[in-house]
Order: C-alpha cells, then sequence, then structure tokens
C-alpha cells in the first residue's frame, strides 16, 4: 500500500488562507510565562528531561477539536504533561493530586 505524504494534519495551515493576521503586542499572563519557563527549564537540563520534538509530536497529537479550542500555551502545558509522564517523570496519580490542590485553593480564594 502506498503512503500518501501530501495529506495535511488539521494543525498544518502552510500555504492555507487563514484570514488577516492581528500584528498586536500583549502582555503574557503568569501562569503562560511559566509554562514557558518550564519548558527551557525541561530541555535545556542536562540530561534533558524531554526534547523540543516530544512537545511538537504532543501539540500535534491533539485532536482536531482540542487542538482549536486551546490557546498557544495551553497545548504546550498538555503536550509537556505528556511528555513527562511518557518519561516516567509524572504520574497520572501525582498530575491528579496537583490539579485537585490548585483547584481546591481556586475554591476558596473565590469564596
Amino acid at each position: 500500500m502506498e503512503r500518501d505524504f501530501t495529506r495535511r494534519s488539521h494543525h498544518d495551515m502552510g500555504g492555507l488562507e487563514a484570514g488577516h493576521i492581528k500584528h498586536v503586542e500583549h502582555d503574557y499572563e503568569l501562569w503562560e510565562k511559566r509554562v514557558d519557563a518550564m519548558l527551557v527549564l525541561l530541555t535545556s537540563k542536562s540530561p534533558k528531561l524531554m526534547s523540543v520534538d516530544q512537545l511538537r509530536k504532543g501539540i500535534e497529537s491533539l485532536p482536531p477539536d482540542a487542538y482549536e479550542k486551546m490557546s498557544y500555551y495551553e497545548r504546550w502545558i498538555f503536550s509537556i504533561t505528556q511528555a513527562l509522564q511518557y518519561n516516567g517523570l509524572l504520574t497520572t496519580e501525582e498530575l491528579s493530586r496537583k490539579l485537585e490542590e490548585v483547584q481546591s485553593r481556586f475554591e476558596t480564594e473565590v469564596v
């Protein structure tokens, strides 16, 4: 069977009409800055704890609906957690516990 290497994935917009691009500077949210810093640390430590290729692969593996709904850094944090789990540095249980802790802090702050 011959593979079709010309088929685009949903994230591949290269050369397609995507509308007008707004060139606007904006401030990054604190959590976005932290995600960026986390990626720098994870990919520059020796030995590297994950690779930029893993980041790209994780982002490109998102289903079309999730890819379209998520922001740039939401895609990054999804991919980082997937890579850390795959590389054995983070378990699903550890991630769940931390998410519950953060959620409870948020609920306490909102009340």
